[in-house]
């Protein structure tokens, strides 16, 4: 028979940890908010959601760094001593949002909360930093809160797991072997491995390599705090140096490739920590768990992947009614002097339509993939003399005149792309606002579009095999996704319905919202006193 690695056994361990974790101390204190308060605010999150449209991971983050922003960390930073006040506040409102569960979180919280604010006000303090430094900094914050107030232990447990095995798998050959040393690679691993498994963004992998670098850091005193003030930037430096280093790609694609196992393995191991390991054990009973924790997480992926379309379609459908309202209906009107309703509607309803069929046309993996996850599962469970090796090779060396040539080919693709969307809206008689606007936003729903396939590829295990079809679509698709990811990324900058709601909404509505909890206390106390 079989034994389990020592690497399984560790991990079985510590899903052990996590799951003693999640029971509530003996006579510990929870933090309770109003049952008809939080209904309120968390409904105004689910509208923010939609909104600040995020990936579902990343809205409680999300959430942590709008409050901060809106508390002190904006304009003129508050005192330290005020900075202590904040965490209370800070805790309830993410309770209240449905963000951390009610009754289930320790009022010790509290005080971690108020520590780390204190902590970041205080580097924010002893030195200017530049617009990039401050939000980086104002990232970290949010990530080591809501580290602070749900550790992701099951995560972190994992991420340590797959590192470990990738470290022992992945090679380097060629030339780049000469000029990676071992602890650049491990590190590129661990951010690899951290991308693949929980798609973890840069801000949240940012504050894992701080942590890897400096163990200490969530626990830093007023001296160490201080000391690691004076050399933020060069902690930045490195942590950025670290997220985009040339080779990341290459590691990110094996680890991406080979997640699933890990991924279906944790799964069985949380169902029951306790019996974990008496049952992986056995070759037949693992198969059985492994067939059922694959059909699991399949359910999953498509409701995760149908709720993402559903989100990220209404974020946009609602901007560009705005838009339309806003820019396109008086500037026809107004300036060319003829409305053009059906341009209108065709830019409305298109966009949700591709999403629709960009989504629809997902295709699980087929019987051949599962098979092989079953064959990968067990070569990381049990111990093995022999282990697979992954190579990462230095990419084919382009002569700059092959480099040009398949430069200039990739623009005149789009060229034509563009070319072909304006003479259909040309002929449609959309104006040349409309143009511009229908581009950005089939641009941005391509992207999305592709963003959220790419989630439902995560239990493939098998390399998907392209035909002629796909290379020949790639050829027009691919420059109209990469428009689509320039835009993303300055969609997060200057969504202007993000900050008219921040700045007109967000304030008025926490008032409501409290006067509404308190307001309840009030009419409870008066009951009480009814004998």
């Amino acid at each position: 028979m079989p034994q389990i690695s020592d690497q399984t056994q560790k991990l079985i361990l510590k899903y052990q940890e996590w799951k003693k974790s999640l029971q509530l101390k003996e006579g510990a204190l929870t933090i309770h908010v109003d049952e008809v308060a939080s209904k309120v605010a968390a409904f105004y999150e689910k509208v923010r959601a939609i909104v600040d449209w995020k990936e579902e991971h990343l809205m409680r983050r999300a959430a942590i760094i709008r409050k901060l922003k809106r508390k002190f960390f904006e304009k003129e930073l508050v005192s330290i001593n005020t900075a202590n006040e904040l965490g209370e506040s800070l805790v309830l409102e993410l309770i209240r949002g449905g963000h951390f569960p009610n009754d289930r979180i320790e009022e010790k919280k509290i005080r971690d909360a108020q520590r780390i604010i204190t902590k970041y006000v205080s580097i924010l303090k002893r030195q200017k930093v530049e617009a990039r430094l401050y939000n980086w900094i104002l990232e970290i914050a949010a990530c080591e809160i809501e580290e602070a107030i749900s550790p992701p232990l099951k995560e972190k447990a994992l991420i340590d797991y797959m590192s470990e095995s990738m470290k022992e798998r992945i090679k380097i050959t060629g030339r780049i072997s000469l000029q990676m040393d071992e602890d650049e690679k491990n590190t590129q691993i661990y951010i690899a491995v951290q991308r693949a498994l929980f798609k973890m963004d840069a801000p949240a992998i940012g504050y894992n390599l701080l942590k890897y670098r400096h163990p200490n850091w969530s626990q830093f005193s007023q001296e160490e705090t201080a000391n690691a003030t004076s050399d933020i930037k060069e902690i930045w430096r490195k942590t950025e140096k670290g997220l985009n280093h040339p080779l990341g790609d290459k590691f990110y694609k094996i680890c991406e490739r080979y997640d699933a196992p890990y991924l279906i393995l944790g799964d069985i191991i949380s169902e029951n920590p306790t019996d974990a390991g008496e049952k992986i054990s056995k070759l037949e009973t693992l198969e059985s768990l492994i067939q059922k924790a694959y059909k699991k997480r399949a359910a999953t992926i498509k409701t995760r992947i149908n709720r993402a379309a559903v989100y990220a379609t209404l974020s946009i459908f609602i901007t560009k009614i705005a838009l339309a309202l806003a820019l396109e209906v008086p500037f026809e009107k107004y300036v060319i002097g003829a409305y053009n309703p059906l341009a209108l509607a065709i830019n409305i309803i298109f966009p949700p339509a591709l999403m629709f069929f960009l989504v629809s046309t997902v295709r699980p993996p087929g019987r051949e993939n599962y098979s092989q996850t079953i064959r990968e599962v067990i070569k990381i469970v049990f111990k093995t003399e022999k282990k697979d090796v992954y190579e990462i090779r230095p990419s084919r060396r382009q002569g700059f005149f092959f480099a040009s040539i398949v430069a200039f080919f990739y623009f005149l693709s789009f060229l034509l792309t563009l070319g072909v969307i304006t003479y259909i809206l040309y002929r449609l008689n959309f104006s040349i606002l409309s143009y511009l606007i229908f581009i950005m936003f089939i641009s941005l729903i391509a992207f999305a579009g592709t963003k959220i396939r790419q989630r439902a590829e995560e239990l493939r295990v098998i390399e998907a095999k392209e035909n002629f079809f796909d290379i020949i679509l790639d050829i027009f698709a691919v420059p109209l996704i990469q428009l689509g990811n320039w835009l993303a990324n300055r969609w997060q900058k200057f969504n202007v319905i993000s900050a008219v709601f921040s700045a007109l909404v967000d304030m008025p509505f926490l008032v409501f919202v409290e006067f509404i909890e308190h307001w309840r206390y009030f009419l409870r106390e008066r009951k009480e006193k009814i004998h």
